[in-house]
């Protein structure tokens, strides 16, 4: 019997990571509904939010200023964005989002799911607490990839599908993290102003425990990458804006891909405490990564 790797008796080992990690269920329901697609299937894929560039391409200006970089030869990438890009998402946020944060506190990366990880590598410990609502994207599988153990807040459609301070005040004391996003994937909520608040108000307090005693902080994880897409009577809120003393404690998940409908073109970023920031930045340089040329300002400032 041969004994090469090709063997199908060989168990081939690997780490115990590996061994139990579960795929992101909702990219193996699109490649389900894709599949029925190509099959002559008619069906509406509203799986992933990267819908069809035919019935939803990325803006005109967009799309020239990405070949127009590419034609000046700008390929290059510095650890942290391009300070022209970091430069515009500060305006952006600021004119847009009441947010104030200099370019040393904003990191790019190639959308949104690199910043998630960046952040749970930065803040969270084997060990560690998470605490997050469900429904909610995936949190289960970043607190996993870190050893990390999950608490699991079962939501209502009463409250929108968003967690309360009174939910989530059982676990405050051992979270070290808590992971929350509004407008919310996958249900499309949003927080109302008052339950933002007391959510903030509670960690706050929290915070001042355990600066008393040396303790590492409960920060929030927010993410936020759905906020342009709000629209009529919907208002986005976010905790640094209702509780500036927030800042401390928050760290940003944002871009334009999913309000550019531009998802394939991965371009997110993070917002938060310096030391945070660079700390995320350290751990990004060594993992693969995309960074977007200065031209992408123009289209932060135009669109």
């Amino acid at each position: 019997m041969s004994t090469t790797a090709l063997d199908k008796n060989i168990d081939l080992k690997v780490s115990k990571l590996a061994e139990h990690i579960i795929g992101s269920e909702i990219i193996k329901l699109a490649a389900e509904v894709n599949e029925k697609i190509k099959k002559g299937e008619k069906v509406y894929n509203l799986t992933i939010g990267d819908f069809n560039p035919k019935v939803f391409p990325i803006p005109s200006e967009l799309k020239k200023a990405i070949i127009n970089a590419y034609d000046e030869d700008h390929t290059n990438y510095p650890a942290d964005g391009m300070l022209e890009l970091r430069t515009a998402v500060s305006k952006l946020l600021k004119e847009r989002g009441d947010l104030d944060y200099k370019t040393d506190e904003i990191v790019i990366a190639g959308g949104a799911r690199p910043v998630i990880y960046a952040i749970f590598r930065a803040l969270v410990d084997a060990g560690d607490t998470v605490v997050f609502p469900v429904p909610s994207w995936n949190n289960n599988h970043y607190t996993y990839l870190n050893g990390a153990k999950p608490v699991l807040i079962e939501t209502s459609p009463e409250n929108k599908f968003m967690p309360t301070a009174a939910e989530l005040k059982p676990h405050i004391a051992t979270a070290n993290i808590l992971a929350l996003c509004s407008p919310l994937n996958p249900t499309g909520t949003t927080f109302r102003k008052k339950d933002l608040e007391e959510i903030c108000d509670m960690i706050l307090a929290e915070n001042v425990k355990r600066n008393a005693e040396n303790k590492k902080p409960l920060y929030l994880m927010y993410d936020q990458i759905y906020w342009a897409l709000t629209h009529g009577e919907t208002v986005h809120y976010n905790p640094v804006s209702l509780r500036p003393e927030m800042k401390n404690y928050t760290v940003f998940v944002d871009g334009i891909s999913k309000s550019l409908a531009a998802t394939g073109v991965r371009v997110g970023w993070s917002m938060g405490p310096k030391k945070i920031i660079e700390k995320m930045k350290s751990i990004l340089t060594q993992v693969l990564r995309f960074k977007s040329r200065a031209k992408w300002q123009l289209r932060l400032e135009t669109i």
